[in-house]
């Protein structure tokens, strides 16, 4: 039976190894797979008047249609400056403006192009694996700790340690499964 400290410890690996775990997902998000996504914008930031912001706080972002994303600035001073970010940042969009609205048009992935796309979602994947190992080694420390210092039996300690590894190959499957997913969404043409 685990103490309250050693549930503690193992809870707390756990909620670094789900953060790890949403961070992936959220990474995965602004990929640009072919379809239009208002997320392949999350983290493009815009010069707002001097300090940068994010792109979503400066305009609404739509997709009216799987291969076009409109954005409206709520300030028709701010169309150059969006242009301007989306062109720096290099997402592969040519962005078009009427005065109001600006338009992307979302081309077709090249071969090439996906398989770059595949090789980061797996690399983003095993930066996902190791920060859930280090959380691991981190939980295992502080078990160690916990057992010398402040008395937590060896058995309680055990158990913890079996409880961590037994949540870091789980967590480590579902970062498989992420990325497979991920994987198929990019080869679907």
């Amino acid at each position: 039976m685990l103490t309250d400290r050693a549930k503690e410890i193992v809870n707390g690996a756990d909620a670094k190894m789900q953060d790890a775990i949403k961070f992936l997902e959220e990474d995965l998000k602004t990929y640009r797979v072919g379809k239009a996504n208002p997320s392949i914008f999350n983290g493009l930031m815009v010069d707002y008047y001097g300090s940068p912001t994010p792109i979503h706080q400066v305009a609404s972002i739509s997709a009216p249609d799987a291969k076009t994303l409109a954005l409206q600035p709520w300030e028709k001073n701010m169309i150059p400056k969006i242009e301007k970010a989306i062109m720096d940042a290099n997402l592969g969009f040519t962005p078009q403006n009427n005065g109001e609205i600006i338009r992307c048009t979302v081309p077709a992935l090249t071969e090439e192009r996906r398989k770059d796309l595949i090789k980061k979602a797996k690399a983003t994947g095993e930066n996902t694996k190791i920060t859930i190992r280090n959380a691991r080694r981190d939980a295992f420390d502080v078990l160690k700790k916990a057992q010398k210092n402040e008395g937590l039996s060896e058995d309680v300690e055990k158990e913890a340690e079996d409880e961590v590894q037994k949540l870091t190959d789980k967590r480590v499957k579902s970062v498989d499964e992420i990325v497979a997913v991920k994987e198929k969404e990019i080869l679907t043409v």
